[in-house]
C-alpha cells in the first residue's frame, strides 16, 4: 500500500537542533510543510554528503515554509557528537531526529528490520500531516537537495491551484496543465 495522502502516525522523540536537545512530535508538524529525510546511520559515508547538501539548501527550503527532519535510528546523543565531530554535519540547522526505537521508521515504512537501520527515504508532508511525496534509494545512491526543492515547490502548487497539475522538469513559474476531456491525447 502507498503512503501518499495518508496521514502521518503520531509519534515523540528526542532531538538535536541548535545546539540543544529538543522534544520533536507529529503535533508540531501541523500547518506547515514538513521534509522527514532519513538516512542509515551517523558517521557513515553517503550520509554526511546528503546532509550536507540539505543544510547548504536549508535556507531555501525555509522560504518556502518547509521545515526539515532528518532522522536515524541514532540517538539524539549521537547526532550531537557527530554534529561537533563534522565538518559537513556541523553546518547543518535543522532538526535530527533520534529514533532509537525504529517507531518513526516503521511508521514511515522505511525501517530495515534485520539491520535496525532506516532506507533512505525521504517524505514531504502537507500543512494537514498528509504524505504527498515518497522517495526510496538504494543505500549507496545520494539524493539531490535541489531537485527535492523541485518536487516540493509542484506540491505546494498543486495544493494552491485546485485543477491543475505539474507536468514533468516543472520549474516555479512555468506553465502547469489543466486535465480536461479536451486535452486527452493532445500531449
Amino acid at each position: 500500500m502507498s503512503l501518499i495522502n495518508t496521514q502521518i502516525k503520531p509519534f515523540t522523540a528526542d532531538a538535536f537542533k541548535s545546539g540543544a536537545f529538543i522534544k520533536v512530535s507529529d503535533t508540531d508538524l501541523k500547518g506547515k510543510w514538513s521534509v522527514f529525510f532519513f538516512y542509515p546511520a551517523d558517521f557513515t559515508f553517503v550520509c554526511p554528503t546528503e546532509l550536507e547538501d540539505l543544510a547548504d539548501n536549508y535556507a531555501e527550503f525555509k522560504k518556502i515554509g518547509v521545515e526539515i527532519y532528518s532522522v536515524s535510528t541514532d540517538t539524539h546523543f549521537a547526532h550531537k557528537a557527530w554534529h561537533d565531530t563534522s565538518d559537513a554535519v556541523g553546518k547543518i540547522g535543522y532538526t535530527m531526529v533520534g529514533d532509537p526505537t525504529g517507531t518513526i521508521s516503521r511508521n514511515f515504512e522505511v525501517l530495515i528490520e534485520e539491520a535496525g537501520l532506516a532506507d533512505r527515504g525521504t517524505f514531504v508532508v502537507d500543512p494537514d500531516g498528509k504524505i504527498q511525496i515518497v522517495e526510496i534509494n538504494a543505500g549507496g545512491v545520494g539524493r539531490d537537495a535541489s531537485e527535492l526543492l523541485r518536487k516540493i515547490k509542484a506540491a505546494q502548487y498543486v495544493a494552491a491551484h485546485p485543477g491543475e497539475v505539474c507536468p514533468a522538469k516543472w520549474k516555479e513559474g512555468e506553465k502547469t496543465l489543466a486535465p480536461s476531456l479536451d486535452l486527452v491525447g493532445k500531449i
